[in-house]
């Protein structure tokens, strides 16, 4: 069976580094699907949901911030992103908060465009980590069919 090597890294760390069967990814032009033998490809990557389907067809659901996924010759997939988090691990309080933060940020700087712009950016990275969280939380977990039993 043909297999992806797979890494994630963000500024602080490497997330993730392991062979897995394909990943689904949110890019700026839509959402993607690299399977084994993937043209090379760079993409900018959108805030939103990534999943990563295992070698045992399992689905792992993670929150990505942005940034850029490469797609190598030789089944090597590499995704550079700004913040990768497991839909296990996120805070929905935490991101409640946040999400209020950013709501309340974008009031107080209508009339500045920067300050606007990167409290919108803000809200959105909550927005995004709360629909992955929930969407987890609620057992939307699809399994890869992989004809094994």
């Amino acid at each position: 069976m043909n297999l992806i090597n797979f890494q994630i890294a963000t500024p602080e760390k490497v997330v993730l580094q392991e062979k897995i069967e394909k990943v689904s990814l949110p890019t700026e032009l839509g959402e993607i699907t690299v399977l084994p033998g993937h043209i090379p490809l760079i993409a900018n990557l959108s805030p939103g949901e990534m999943i990563i389907y295992t070698m045992s067809g399992q689905a792992r659901h993670y929150a990505v911030a942005g940034g850029f996924v490469e797609v190598r010759s030789g089944n090597e997939v590499v995704v550079l992103s700004d913040a990768t988090e497991r839909a296990e691990e996120i805070d929905e309080a935490r991101a409640e908060e946040a999400m209020k933060r950013a709501k309340q940020l974008m009031e107080g700087v209508r009339r500045d465009e920067v300050k606007f712009a990167e409290a919108a950016a803000a809200l959105e990275r909550s927005l995004m980590r709360l629909r992955v969280a929930r969407k987890r939380r609620h057992g939307q977990t699809p399994t890869l069919n992989t004809g094994r039993n």
